[in-house]
């Protein structure tokens, strides 16, 4: 079981991921609305793991991802990203994301990715 911090603007987005992850036996530890409180809220929990949506207000999750991974070099992310948006994961991945989950969310493949990142 993993400690998980889920950050994207669309309610029904965190919602989705929190029920496939809670059946999964991960504990949701925080939710964030937008890149900035994805930084926030990372340094307060410290999760094991991070969801992180690309497309938000404030900040975007290739800002936070950024941000996180500058100060913390060994997290754990998650890209999350509708189709169509593959240049922008290509540069989550280089940016340090361990992975990318595309919506509509299918409950296998994003517990699959969360096992593998967190191997």
């Amino acid at each position: 079981m993993a400690r998980i911090l889920i950050v994207d603007d669309a309610k029904f987005m965190r919602l989705t991921l929190k029920n496939m992850l809670e059946n999964g036996s991960h504990e949701i530890v925080g939710e964030g609305e937008n890149g900035q409180e994805a930084i926030d809220l990372y340094r307060e929990f410290k999760p094991d793991l991070l969801t992180l949506d690309i497309t938000m207000p404030v900040k975007s999750g290739l800002e936070a991802l950024k941000e996180i991974h500058t100060e913390f070099p060994d997290a754990k992310v998650i890209m999350c990203s509708a189709m169509g948006q593959q240049k922008m994961v290509v540069e989550a991945i280089e940016s340090g994301a361990k992975d990318f989950i595309v919506k509509p969310f299918d409950q296998a493949r994003v517990l699959d990715s969360i096992s593998r990142v967190l191997e």
